[in-house]
């Protein structure tokens, strides 16, 4: 609440957040899919003015058709809401820091916009490897607003140093290890060596027990040091972990099957085997899902732990 009324700060991040978190699913099913090119043209869809798209030949359209389409329309709509909350911020916020945060994820919805227009045109899978990075960083931004602006509404006190590191430390672990897997979905199968996709897999294994230790780790730190909504949040990531290293290890075979060893330096990746099926969809998109979520309530916990907290000056009520 503000002098002017009502605030709408934490309801719009909230959305923007909500709305995100689809687009991300979204997109994770049309790499899973390789549906990015179903549409040749951007930012129209087949001539068409993206928002007057015949509505029934899309929504019952092919399958592709329908990821990318809902794709483009869910990121048009998330750059909307972040307009929309900059307004709102930029008239209503007064801290520094939740403003400067709403600027970095205008910026970076631009540049996700745009990045996603060169893959469609460049028809060029590095562009999505960096539009699969940015994606989850704008996302955590998000999820910063947000968690920023209710943390500061229940005047939550910090937690000590040691759960503000490990917290922190967790957080870019998860958006390293969304990084390093985006690598893996990304690959093509026709010109990566066997050393470097060994090189990509020790990466993605050696993030996951980054990621698990830290989060195991930030369970009993939370406790004695963080607040009743840090230790939350550390007990949430921790039960999510557990279920993303099983989802890990089914995406890999259904998407690559069971290597007669481990890794030998005769094996090539394949085109997946079974990623496609609506079962092996659901698991490798399912992965990508979870890690998003892991990475967003990672932000949110930091945010929980102290971080962008500022301590009052003495003598300041």
């Amino acid at each position: 609440m503000t002098s002017a009324g009502f605030n709408w700060t934490f309801p719009l991040a909230c959305l923007l957040v909500g709305v995100t978190a689809v687009l991300l699913c979204f997109g994770a099913l049309v790499t899973t899919y390789d549906a990015a090119m179903a549409v040749p043209d951007w930012p129209a869809t087949y001539g068409h003015n993206m928002f007057l798209f015949p509505f029934a030949e899309w929504f019952f359209g092919p399958w592709d058709l329908f990821l990318e389409h809902g794709h483009r329309l869910l990121g048009a709509t998330v750059g909307i809401i972040t307009l929309a909350l900059a307004a709102v911020v930029w008239l209503r916020e007064p801290s520094a820091t939740v403003r400067s945060l709403v600027v970095a994820a205008v910026l970076l919805v631009v540049l996700q916009g745009a990045l996603g227009g060169a893959r469609v045109l460049l028809d060029d899978k590095t562009v999505a490897k960096v539009h699969a990075c940015t994606g989850p960083l704008f996302f955590a931004v998000t999820v910063a607003v947000a968690a920023l602006v209710a943390n500061r509404a229940r005047a939550a006190a910090p937690s000590g140093p040691l759960a503000l590191r490990v917290t922190v430390a967790l957080a870019a672990a998860a958006y390293v290890q969304l990084v390093a897997g985006a690598q893996l979905r990304h690959l093509d199968a026709a010109t990566i060596t066997p050393a470097t996709f060994r090189w990509l897999v020790a990466f993605h294994i050696l993030g996951a027990v980054a990621v698990a230790g830290l989060s195991w780790a930030a369970v009993p730190v939370c406790r004695r040091q963080g607040s009743r909504a840090a230790f939350r949040w550390a007990v949430a990531i921790a039960a999510l972990v557990v279920c993303q290293l099983l989802l890990g290890l089914g995406a890999w075979f259904v998407s690559w099957g069971v290597p007669s060893g481990l890794l030998p330096a005769s094996w090539l990746p394949a085109e997946p085997i079974a990623a496609r099926s609506p079962r092996g969809a659901l698991v490798v998109t399912g992965h990508v899902v979870l890690g998003m979520l892991i990475l967003g309530g990672s932000v949110a916990l930091a945010v929980a732990a102290g971080l962008f907290h500022r301590p009052r000056a003495r003598g300041v009520a």
